[in-house]
């Protein structure tokens, strides 16, 4: 692992959102969840991420999931609350209410569907900072937002105390690296990955952790991978990302002809879910769909390869 003693390190699971059939928070499946994670070994929370369909949620459902997280948690690791919103006031608003419920620190992205500069983008990141004082973790998410966060940018904001870490999901490996080596000398900085097929090489390369969507599904396959990595067991490392590389097969079920990549991702993760008895409904919130009965098999055959039926 690092030297520079992360705040943020381990596995680190993007959770989803339970719903009902008519969309609200299915809170006892949530908890199940963070009990299963919990239980596995994982060392944070990250709620209302990309797979906790953050975007999708109304304003109150959100607030609902992130006050069963907390409650849940009940301390036993942190959790981190995704505070993704187009502008910068909207993005205050919500890591206000993040603060409140009693997160331990907030991941923000980029402002998105707005035009902008870098310059602005570094205004954003520091007006949030400025306005609630949690621990605050860049979320690097382009296919998303549209944006990519520069290398000098995101050790700019690291050096100057406006972030304490970088959760990245740009799919660009080699600026990853240049900011882990360029934060080697920031203590308490965190650089998690969130990678999932790649995780041994990230955190070969310095990476602090992973915060794989995949964890929901498989929280101890991604503990065992992250342990074998810190320990220098490269090749126990090695054959267990094998394992969830061909495990992650099962963001493929879907058909792309008929549901785009938050579907077949998160929609995936719940259907695995619902399949391994966690939570009680794949439901998924709207204009997504829920896995059809031919890709539910295909996941099913996917969870028996990996041994988890």
């Amino acid at each position: 692992m690092s030297p520079r003693e992360p705040r943020f390190s381990g596995v680190v699971p993007p959770l989803v959102t339970p719903l009902t059939p008519d969309g609200e928070v299915d809170a006892p499946s949530l908890e199940r969840l963070v009990e299963f994670l919990v239980e596995a070994g994982v060392t944070g929370l990250f709620a209302l991420g990309s797979s906790g369909e953050a975007a999708f949620l109304t304003d109150a459902r959100r607030d609902r999931a992130l006050e069963v997280v907390v409650r849940a948690a009940a301390g036993r690791v942190p959790v981190l609350a995704g505070c993704i919103e187009t502008t910068t006031a909207r993005v205050i608003e919500r890591a206000e209410v993040a603060a409140k419920l009693g997160a331990d620190a907030t991941v923000v992205t980029a402002p998105f569907y707005t035009r902008i500069h870098p310059l602005e983008v570094d205004r954003h990141f520091r007006a949030v900072r400025a306005a609630v004082d949690l621990p605050m973790f860049a979320y690097d998410v382009p296919v998303s937002v549209h944006t990519k966060l520069a290398v000098d940018q995101v050790l700019a904001l690291a050096a100057d105390g406006v972030i304490d870490g970088l959760k990245d999901s740009s799919g660009d490996d080699v600026g990853f690296r240049q900011v882990v080596l360029g934060a080697a000398g920031l203590p308490g900085f965190s650089a998690l990955t969130g990678h999932e097929v790649v995780v041994d090489a990230m955190m070969l390369a310095g990476a602090d952790g992973a915060v794989p969507g995949l964890g929901n599904v498989d929280p101890h396959g991604y503990v065992r991978l992250v342990r074998a990595c810190a320990e220098g067991r490269w090749a126990d490392a090695k054959a267990e990302q094998d394992r969830l590389t061909r495990l992650f097969r099962i963001v493929d079920a879907a058909s792309p002809k008929t549901a785009g990549g938050s579907t077949r991702g998160g929609g995936a993760f719940k259907t695995a879910l619902a399949l391994r008895g966690v939570i009680a409904s794949s439901a998924v919130s709207p204009p997504m769909r829920e896995l059809t009965a031919d890709e539910t098999r295909v996941v099913a055959s996917h969870l028996d390869e990996a041994g988890l039926l």
